[in-house]
C-alpha cells in the first residue's frame, strides 16, 4: 500500500479552493447588501448617476434599445436559462445516467431562484421611475435576477463541460458565449433602465458565490472526472 511521505507537502482537498472563493464571494455579497439596505449615499448617489445617463442613452438611440429589449426579454431572460438547466438535466440523465449530477444542477438552478426572490422581498428596493420608460420591469429591484440567474446557469454549465473533458474548441466557445451573456444581461438591466448599477453587481456576486459553493459540494462528492467516480 503506498504511504505519502513525511516531506510531502499535504494534498489540498480538491473542493477547497471552490470553497474558499464561494466565501470571499459571498462576504462581498453581505457587504453590497448592507450598504443597499442601508441606502449608503455615496452608493445610491452614484448608481443615480449611471441610472440617469445611461437612461439619456436609451431614450436617444431607439434602435440599439429595442435590440437590448430582444436579449434581455428572449435570448437573456430567466426562464430561457432555466430551460436550458433543464435541457441539461435530460442530457446528464439520457448521456450520462448522472442521476446525482443532474439533480445537483436542478437543485442549485432551484435555489438560486428562491435565493435572489427572497432577497428581493426582504430588501425591498425600488427600481428607477422614468417619466419616458423604455422598458419595465416587476418585483424589487435587489439583486438583479437577469444577472443572478445568467451568472448560475452560466457558471454550473461551465463547470460541468470541464468535468466532463470537452474538446478545446467547444470550451473557447462556452467560455466566450457565457461571459456575452453574463456580462451582457448585466448592462441591458441598467441600459434599459429597469435596474440600478448596484442590482446587477448584487447579482452578480450571489451567482458567483452559489456556483462556487455547488462545484465545492460536487468536488466532494466527485473529486474526479466521472470515469473516476460512480454518479
Amino acid at each position: 500500500m503506498h504511504t505519502q511521505s513525511v516531506d510531502s507537502p499535504p494534498r489540498t482537498p480538491p473542493h477547497g479552493p471552490a470553497l474558499r472563493w464561494a466565501g470571499a464571494l459571498a462576504l462581498c455579497s453581505v457587504l453590497l447588501l448592507a450598504l443597499v439596505a442601508g441606502r449608503w449615499h455615496p452608493l445610491m448617489t452614484l448608481d443615480g448617476d449611471i441610472a440617469e445617463t445611461t437612461h439619456r442613452w436609451a431614450v436617444a438611440e431607439s434602435g440599439l434599445t429595442h435590440g437590448f429589449r430582444i436579449l434581455t426579454d428572449w435570448v437573456w431572460d430567466p426562464w430561457t436559462m432555466r430551460i436550458l438547466c433543464a435541457a441539461a438535466v435530460l442530457w446528464l440523465l439520457w448521456r450520462h445516467a448522472a442521476r446525482w449530477t443532474a439533480l445537483w444542477l436542478a437543485l442549485t438552478t432551484a435555489l438560486a431562484t428562491v435565493l435572489q426572490q427572497g432577497l428581493k422581498a426582504a430588501v425591498d428596493r425600488s427600481r428607477p421611475v422614468w417619466t419616458d420608460p423604455v422598458d419595465s420591469a416587476q418585483y424589487a429591484a435587489f439583486p438583479s435576477g437577469h444577472a443572478m440567474t445568467a451568472t448560475v446557469v452560466c457558471g454550473v454549465l461551465l463547470y460541468l463541460l470541464h468535468h466532463y473533458g470537452v474538446g478545446r474548441q467547444l470550451w473557447r466557445t462556452a467560455v466566450s458565449v457565457a461571459v456575452v451573456s453574463v456580462v451582457g444581461v448585466g448592462l441591458t438591466r441598467v441600459w434599459l433602465g429597469v435596474h440600478w448599477a448596484s442590482d446587477v453587481i448584487g447579482g452578480w456576486l450571489l451567482g458567483a458565490a452559489l456556483v462556487a459553493l455547488a462545484v465545492a459540494l460536487h468536488r466532494r462528492r466527485f473529486p474526479g472526472r466521472p470515469s473516476d467516480a460512480t454518479d
